[in-house]
């Protein structure tokens, strides 16, 4: 009996101490986790700041605004310009100069940054746009945008991107390209953008870029 109590004693002084230990060894990879934001604000400044602008607000209407938008999202963008998931050139020699702590401290910083606000342009094509955004086209089985990108563009991360104030013109070539094959790294957006019409892509991407 009393071997049975030393023995007990013992296993509970040690569980504190094997806790302790195993804390201190997470730790260091908790610290290492965290993105660095100077980092990532001399990577963005020396990679990505030409195109999409010094505080991720492009003034390229081809290039899309990065400010504000879920980190996540891009991550997940940046590896797939990088494995070539996401095909696009340009891009892709951009990420492979990245690591995956770069793209972290990258898009955890530009997340930080504000973005600016856009406008829609065509009084006739943003209502149209709004129908499809906020309700879709039950007839034809197309989803409401803003059920998953959210009633005011804000989106749902870390799936679903921050589309409000977009540029038009980088939104309707996204949808273009899901619809026609071109993007693949998604298919829910392949499978709604499919059934979209050339009048009606151009539609929600006017709406989107006037979403605040």
């Amino acid at each position: 009996m009393k071997l049975l109590v030393s023995l007990l004693t013992a296993v509970a002084l040690a569980v504190p101490m094997f806790s302790a230990t195993a804390a201190e060894a997470a730790a260091p990879a908790s610290a290492a986790a965290k993105p660095d934001l100077v980092k990532g604000e001399a990577s963005f400044t020396a990679v990505c700041a030409a195109c999409h602008g010094a505080d991720g607000n492009s003034g390229v209407p081809a290039n899309p605004k990065l400010a504000q938008q879920h980190p996540q999202y891009l991550v997940k963008q940046l590896q797939e310009f990088k494995s070539g998931k996401r095909n696009n050139a340009i891009m892709k020699g951009f990420a492979s100069t990245l690591s995956d702590e770069d793209m972290r401290n990258i898009a955890y910083w530009v997340t930080t940054k504000k973005t600016k606000p856009g406008f829609a342009k065509d009084k006739e094509l943003v209502a149209l746009g709004e129908r499809i955004y906020r309700g879709g086209i039950a007839d034809r089985q197309i989803a409401a945008c803003a059920g998953c990108h959210s009633p005011n563009g804000a989106g749902i991360p870390a799936q679903y991107p921050r589309l409000g104030g977009q540029h038009a013109d980088y939104v309707a070539a996204q949808l273009t390209s899901f619809r026609d094959g071109v993007r693949n790294n998604s298919l829910q957006m392949t499978q709604v953008a499919a059934k979209l019409n050339d009048r009606e892509i151009k539609a929600v991407a006017d709406y989107v870029a006037g979403l605040h």
